[in-house]
């Protein structure tokens, strides 16, 4: 009987080593990111971008890592759960790092403008 769990345990690490992508940028939380994502409408696909500020991020080293973004589009704060290693998720650039002493940035959906800024820390 254990046998078969190490053999099947061996297995799902071998597939999902093989679907991880092997070059991503380190983003941690507060990072402002440009995030490449495929969309399709109808027939046609094309590549959307998504630029804004890391909230959270969890599960760090298996295919189910995923992050949520926070953008703000037209005027209205949009927060959205990608994926990182989903292949519907083309680039990740990191533009900006910013020096923040929490694991989850949730505070942020309150402040707006100026006061929903970060401080940036430069390289």
């Amino acid at each position: 009987m254990k046998e078969n769990s190490l053999k099947l345990n061996q297995l799902m690490t071998s597939v999902e080593t093989s679907l991880m992508k092997p070059k991503l940028p380190e983003i941690k939380v507060g990072d402002t990111i440009q995030l490449g994502l495929m969309v399709r409408e109808g027939s046609k696909t094309r590549e959307q971008l998504c630029e804004g500020v890391v909230l959270s991020r969890k599960k760090r080293k298996s295919l189910n890592t995923s992050l949520t973004l926070r953008c703000s589009f037209q005027g209205i704060g949009v927060e959205r759960v990608f994926f990182l290693h989903s292949p519907r998720v083309t680039f990740i650039k990191v533009i900006r790092r910013a020096k923040v002493r929490r694991a989850k940035l949730y505070y942020l959906r309150d402040l707006l403008g100026k006061a929903g800024r970060l401080k940036q820390i430069f390289n």
